[in-house]
């Protein structure tokens, strides 16, 4: 039985919204496949090799959160671009998804810079950003929930994870959401995201399993419940 290692960003600080949704999502969808999984947190001031996982997530947090985990990633941004370039499958959502753009700035002014993985800057602003959001992105539809002030804005070819059909997304006037560079994906939505939407676990996953050279087919698993939940989340106002 082989094992799938999940490297867990800040799990302590960065776990607002039921974020860590995600990780038992990813979990249970390769246990229902036969694999094992070792979830791997990555902690302030401790040592952790990526090279040594097959997928990472990080989740929202809170300004004072990014705070206190903002120094610790910037020390790992050259590992974490390093593997990204590399091919690994990454999903990062709301306060470390700005953290890996170029910097966020809170709405008193204090700048915390980004590790760059994404080509964007976020600005805090009074406007805050909350409800379900629909967007259609390579992956089909997507659902979720979204509650921030940060107004991001993707720099120059960085492409968005989607385009928003309901909800703000990135800011209050672009109509996208998220960012996708290579295989790392970056998102506002809550929720949490992936129990609502299969499909974009599935892609990690299977991204992750041929890094490993696993070229199996992932086996089918019944979605509807899942399905039902994403229809009833984009129904409502």
């Amino acid at each position: 039985m082989r094992m799938v290692k999940i490297a867990h960003l800040y799990p302590d600080e960065m776990n607002i919204y039921g974020d860590l949704g995600n990780i038992i999502s990813l979990t249970k969808r390769l246990e229902w496949r036969g694999y094992t999984v070792r979830v791997m947190p990555v902690e302030v001031g401790k040592s952790f090799d990526f090279n040594q996982v097959d997928l990472v997530f990080g989740g929202g947090g809170q300004d004072s959160g990014q705070h206190v985990i903002g120094a610790d990633l910037a020390k790992r941004g050259n590992e974490i671009r390093k593997v990204a370039a590399n091919g690994m499958p990454m999903l990062v959502i709301c306060g470390t998804y700005q953290l890996f753009g170029e910097s966020f700035t809170t709405l008193e002014g204090n700048e915390i810079p980004g590790i760059g993985v994404f080509n964007m800057t976020t600005v805090g602003s009074g406007l805050r950003m909350i409800g379900n959001v629909v967007i259609q992105s390579p992956f089909g539809r997507l659902v979720g929930f979204e509650n921030h002030s940060g107004q991001t804005k993707l720099k120059g070819k960085q492409q968005p994870l989607g385009s928003v059909k309901k909800g703000y997304g990135n800011n209050s006037k672009s109509r996208h959401e998220g960012a996708i560079t290579g295989n790392v994906l970056g998102s506002y939505m809550h929720g949490p995201l992936l129990p609502k939407n299969p499909r974009l676990a599935d892609h990690l996953i299977s991204v992750a399993l041929k890094r490993m050279n696993d070229t199996s087919d992932l086996a089918l698993l019944d979605d509807r419940l899942e399905r039902a939940a994403a229809d009833s989340a984009a129904s409502r106002p």
